[in-house]
């Protein structure tokens, strides 16, 4: 008898043309994006962690929802981030999460995260162009745009 193993599918569904994938040239685009598809009604009161899917012209092929954590944090899989990054042939990626206390100041672990990320992702050459923490008025920290990315 033969041993039986499972069968691994990878799929992308593509659901919008390239043609209409909005073009990310600066950290507002990216914000602007991001704040849109925000729910409204969980951006003040729990921590949410998000990653833009960029093609090789900053377009943006989707938004995913790693994580939804607390009040004061969520965890990230590194694991589970590169599967998304990775299933849909990610080139770039902005990375997004808010504060629900309305402070745009990166902790100290937001930026280890930001770091160990970055690193992780020169393996693959992806481009990890941005790490954005939005609060609930819209407003937002650019790791790029503070030099700390």
């Amino acid at each position: 008898m033969k041993d039986k193993v499972n069968e691994i599918q990878i799929s992308y569904k593509e659901r919008v043309p390239a043609s209409f994938w909005k073009k990310i040239n600066s950290s507002q685009d990216a914000c602007d994006v991001l704040y849109e598809h925000w729910n409204k009604n969980t951006i003040g009161l729990q921590e949410s962690f998000k990653i833009v899917l960029l093609n090789n012209s900053n377009k943006v092929k989707g938004i995913y929802q790693l994580s939804q954590g607390g009040i004061t944090g969520t965890l990230v899989d590194i694991r589970i981030l590169f599967a998304v990054i990775l299933k849909s042939l990610s080139v770039g990626v902005i990375l997004a999460h808010n504060h629900p206390s309305g402070k745009l100041k990166p902790s100290e672990a937001d930026k280890q995260l930001t770091t160990k990320i970055k690193e992780a992702s020169n393996f693959f050459d992806i481009n990890i162009l941005d790490h954005l923490i939005i609060v609930p008025n819209g407003a937002y920290y650019s790791f790029a745009d503070n030099g700390i990315l």
